[in-house]
């Protein structure tokens, strides 16, 4: 029974973290009398690494830039990471977890840092749409397949 209990997948969190957090206003204070709509982009990046036998890290990294037509009002950048403890898994199992499973927990925590710095900085506080992290992740493999065909 406990050879049994053994073999069980774990995955669990072991920490959250903000990694990485950088905010920039380079047309201050002038861009602060703007009365346009800004055109609002993000961008996102993850990446997983075993960090020690069963952990990993996944840092989940999300850019947000707001422009009007001739400048730049605000840059945003957080990196909301997470240690996971993740044993007993096929191998090939991993790289969905951490590609899928874990973006898709650090992304709200993600959201709200980017939502409260923005304010912080005085502008509105910006609100991101969910993200459907294993499109994305099928994506990038439909990707790397065909780079790797070519």
């Amino acid at each position: 029974m406990s050879e049994q209990q053994e073999l069980q997948p774990v995955f669990s969190i072991e920490k959250i973290y903000v990694k990485d957090l950088s905010l920039e206003v380079p047309n201050a204070p002038q861009v602060y009398l703007e009365a346009a709509q800004p055109e609002i982009d993000m961008q996102l990046a993850s990446e997983g690494k075993q960090v020690d036998e069963g952990f990993y890290e996944v840092a989940l990294t999300v850019t947000v830039t707001a422009k009007l037509p001739e400048k730049t009002m605000f840059l945003c950048e957080v990196t909301e990471a997470g240690i996971f403890r993740i044993e007993n898994v096929p191998v090939e199992d991993i790289e969905p977890i951490l590609g899928v499973a874990c973006p898709n927990i650090l992304f709200p925590y993600a959201r709200e840092t980017v939502s409260n710095l923005v304010n912080r900085a005085g502008f509105p506080p910006v609100l991101l749409s969910p993200i459907n992290f294993e499109a994305l992740y099928m994506q990038q493999r439909a990707q790397q397949a065909e780079a790797g065909n070519a």
